[in-house]
C-alpha cells in the first residue's frame, strides 16, 4: 500500500509539473506572437511617417540653406539625427521579433569564418581605425547559421564600438573547454567596460549602461543575443571592469 501511495503522489507531481510547463509554454508563445505583431506594426505602420519626417527635414535644410540661420539649421539636423536613431530602434525591434519566431535550422557553422567576415565589414566602415583582432581558428558548431550571425554581429559590433576611444584597441574571439567538456565561447575587448553592479540590466531591452552621447545604440542588441543563445539551449553572461574591457561568454550545447 505504501508503494502505491508513493507512486500516486509522484504521478500527481509529474502531472502538476507538466501542467505548469504547458502553461509556461503557452505564455511564451503568446508573448512571441505579441512581439511579432508589435515588430510588424513598428516596422510598417511607423515607417512611412518617419520617412516623411526625414524627407521634409532634408528638403527644409536644402531650400533654407541661404535663409535659415545657424540655429535653424541645427534644429533640423537634430530632427534628422533623431529620425535616424528611431529608424535604428525600429529595425532592432523588428529583428528581435523575427528572432523569436524564425524557423530554427541546425547546420554546420564555422564561427571563425563568420567572425572574420563581420570584422572585415566593420573595418570597411571604419577604415581609419587600427584594431588588433585575434580570432581562434576552427571553431565549428551545429547551430542555426543565420541566427548566430546576428548574435556575433551584435557582440563584435559592441566590442568594436566600445574600443573606439582606445589608442591600442584589441578584440578577441575564442573558446575554452570546461571540465565537463562544455565549450564556452568568448568575445573579449579592452574597451570602456562597465560596472558589474549593473550587469543585471545588460540583457534587458532599452537598458543601456553608457550615455547615448558617449556610445550610441538602441539597447536592444544584447537582448537579441540572449534570445538567440537561449533558442540554441545555451546561456550568455558577461564580466567587465570600468575602463578595463568586457568579456561576453556564451554556450552552444551540441
Amino acid at each position: 500500500m505504501e508503494n502505491v501511495r508513493v507512486y500516486s503522489e509522484l504521478e500527481q507531481r509529474v502531472k502538476e509539473r507538466t501542467a505548469q510547463l504547458e502553461r509556461a509554454n503557452a505564455r511564451l508563445e503568446e508573448a512571441n506572437r505579441e512581439l511579432e505583431s508589435f515588430g510588424h506594426a513598428v516596422s510598417h505602420d511607423l515607417a512611412a511617417p518617419l520617412r516623411s519626417i526625414r524627407g521634409f527635414a532634408q528638403m527644409a535644410l536644402k531650400e533654407g540653406e541661404t535663409t535659415l540661420n545657424e540655429r535653424g539649421r541645427q534644429y533640423l539636423a537634430i530632427v534628422q539625427s533623431s529620425a535616424r536613431q528611431m529608424r535604428e530602434v525600429m529595425d532592432d525591434l523588428l529583428r528581435l521579433s523575427q528572432v523569436a519566431r524564425a524557423e530554427f535550422k541546425k547546420e554546420q557553422v564555422d564561427l571563425s569564418r563568420l567572425a572574420q567576415e563581420i570584422i572585415k565589414q566593420l573595418s570597411a566602415h571604419s577604415p581609419d581605425r587600427i584594431v588588433d583582432v585575434q580570432i581562434t581558428e576552427g571553431m565549428e558548431v551545429e547551430a542555426d547559421s543565420g541566427l548566430l550571425r546576428i548574435a556575433l554581429e551584435n557582440l563584435l559590433s559592441n566590442a568594436w564600438k566600445y574600443t573606439a576611444k582606445r589608442a591600442s584597441a584589441r578584440i578577441e574571439f575564442g573558446k575554452m573547454t570546461q571540465p565537463d567538456g562544455l565549450q564556452v565561447y568568448c568575445v573579449r575587448d579592452n574597451g570602456a567596460g562597465f560596472d558589474m553592479k549593473q550587469a543585471g540590466h545588460l540583457f534587458q531591452p532599452f537598458k543601456r549602461l553608457h550615455r547615448q552621447d558617449e556610445f550610441p545604440g538602441t539597447g536592444i542588441g544584447l537582448t537579441t543575443v540572449q534570445r538567440i543563445i537561449q533558442r540554441h539551449g545555451g546561456w550568455v553572461w558577461a564580466e567587465a571592469q570600468v575602463e578595463n574591457g568586457a568579456a561576453f561568454y556564451f554556450t552552444l550545447p551540441q
